[in-house]
């Protein structure tokens, strides 16, 4: 059976044509989808929302955090697609023995692209990643930039959690010309005090993980009367699987007002 490297550079063998993959992650869901996967995608996670079809229809394993190894089990996958970040390392490394388990380690584009086209060989649909990859990275490349602008984005609140440096969002803010106000790295808590002393130009409240509303926009802006806030879809900023064909047009429209 060939082997692969994931994005840990483990060495996984994996069959030809795997025919029960079960996704672990819901960027990856989608891109299966994408690829044509079918029926040959027999289980995902219940924040797999994209495509819908598939959500309502698919057997649920879990959350991305909480799976339910027995589920996992009974059906019996020859290929399982993880994350680094999104899955815990504990509930992955439970699954290696038994399945053969590609995990994915994302935290730029360039990473997003290649995650893309080795999904394709593992599925044997390289064609169709190729052209997805190839069609990503010339939206990106054409993408205009803003004059570089600092912006603080959220992604929960009650603490407040921000999106910092060395993150697939932050690489997300960098290619639209921004600058990420927190210096930190991965998602530091913040508290009302160090928000209003970053002084930020623009703050984005992400629609995940935590559903920000218009509520939680005036709030914002009542604690940064200065700051241009707004609401954002943060699976644009966050999902690195085929939802990146549509990013660059929304990060032009945000970019624009519009």
């Amino acid at each position: 059976m060939p082997q692969y490297k994931d994005q840990l550079d483990r060495l996984v063998i994996v069959p030809e044509l795997p025919q029960r993959i079960v996704s672990l992650v819901p960027s990856l869901t989608e891109l299966l989808y994408d690829l044509g996967m079918g029926d040959r995608v027999v289980g995902l996670t219940k924040f797999c929302v994209h495509p819908d079809a598939w959500w309502r229809s698919k057997t649920r394993v879990g959350g991305t955090k909480q799976l339910k190894h027995a589920v996992i089990a009974s059906l019996a996958p020859d290929l399982i697609l993880a994350n680094k970040e999104e899955n815990i390392r504990e509930d992955v490394e439970a699954l290696m023995p038994h399945y053969p388990v590609w995990v994915s380690d994302v935290h730029d584009l360039s990473e997003a692209l290649e995650m893309i086209r080795s999904v394709g060989e593992l599925t044997e649909s390289q064609s169709r990643a190729r052209a997805l990859a190839d069609e990503i990275e010339a939206s990106f490349e054409a993408l205009t930039q803003t004059k570089p602008q600092r912006v603080l984005y959220l992604i929960w609140q009650e603490p407040w959690m921000s999106a910092g440096r060395g993150t697939f969002i932050d690489d997300m803010l960098q290619r639209s010309g921004y600058v990420n106000a927190v210096t930190a790295t991965r998602y530091p808590v913040m508290t009302d005090e160090e928000i209003v002393a970053l002084r930020p130009e623009i703050v984005m409240l992400s629609s995940e993980p935590f559903p920000f509303q218009e509520k939680h926009l005036e709030r914002m802006q009542a604690l940064l009367p200065n700051s241009r806030v707004l609401l954002v879809d943060g699976e644009m900023y966050s999902w690195y699987g085929s939802r990146l064909r549509l990013s660059a047009a929304y990060f032009e429209s945000i970019v624009s007002g519009h």
